[in-house]
């Protein structure tokens, strides 16, 4: 599950980050109503996790413009004011859900997930597992098989493994990966890249008759199925 934190409180930005990816999922984070909303508008995500008091551009009208916009991706709501006509006006501003703090973040990681499973497939138009060739992702459950074999990855491993299945049939690069699998920025040179990757095809292809994880020198990797 990809999430997108907006939230001006440094701390608690960086705290909800850390959270969500321990829990096995991509977070990005943005500091203010503007980057959140610029963010959102690319429709990459399965949750967005509000601030309702942002510098730039409040949580409220940062949902009401992605609604205008129609970018329906679920929203929850994160807001000191928690009386019964704020949450109201958080929902009818285009929200799915409200929580008041101080909240637990398992309240909250629950709540995303509900979400998250409401959100997924036909009704946003994205698919809630992958398939290519005999390998199938099933990104609800976080299951892996091929050829009907179940294939147990870290979860790491599995992220890395969605985005790489998500991109089938295109090249897609090591900073590329280190942006969206691994959520910060450093010299693509480095090698934990293809260290992961290593591990991961030596679960995927190894034992298999064909491979479906590609190197492509010079320019990153590729997952596509080679049978006709």
């Amino acid at each position: 599950m990809r999430i997108l934190i907006i939230e001006d409180d440094r701390e608690a930005r960086e705290y909800l980050a850390k959270a969500f990816r321990e829990s096995g999922h991509v977070a990005d984070a943005a500091p203010d109503g503007l980057d959140g909303y610029a963010l959102a508008r690319e429709g990459a995500y399965d949750v967005l996790v509000v601030d309702r008091m942002l510098p730039k551009l409040d949580g409220l009208s940062l949902i009401r413009s992605l609604r205008e916009q129609k970018v329906d991706t679920p929203a929850i709501i994160l807001s000191a004011l928690g009386q019964v006509d704020d949450r109201v006006k958080g929902l009818r501003a285009g929200g799915d859900d409200y929580l008041p703090k101080p909240y637990s973040f398992s309240e909250l990681l629950a709540r995303v997930e509900v979400l998250a499973r409401r959100g997924t497939g036909a009704a946003r138009g994205e698919p809630t597992s992958y398939t290519v060739g005999d390998l199938v992702l099933d990104r609800l459950s976080h299951r892996v098989t091929r050829g009907g074999q179940e294939i147990p990855l870290q979860p790491r491993e599995f992220r890395l493994l969605e985005y790489l299945v998500r991109h089938a049939g295109q090249v897609v690069t090591r900073t590329m990966l280190l942006e969206h699998v691994w959520d910060y920025h450093f010299d693509p040179q480095t090698n934990v890249i293809d260290v992961h990757v290593s591990r991961l095809r030596s679960k995927i292809d190894k034992g298999f008759d064909r491979p479906l994880i590609h190197t492509i020198r010079g320019a990153g990797y590729m997952v596509r199925d080679t049978a006709k």
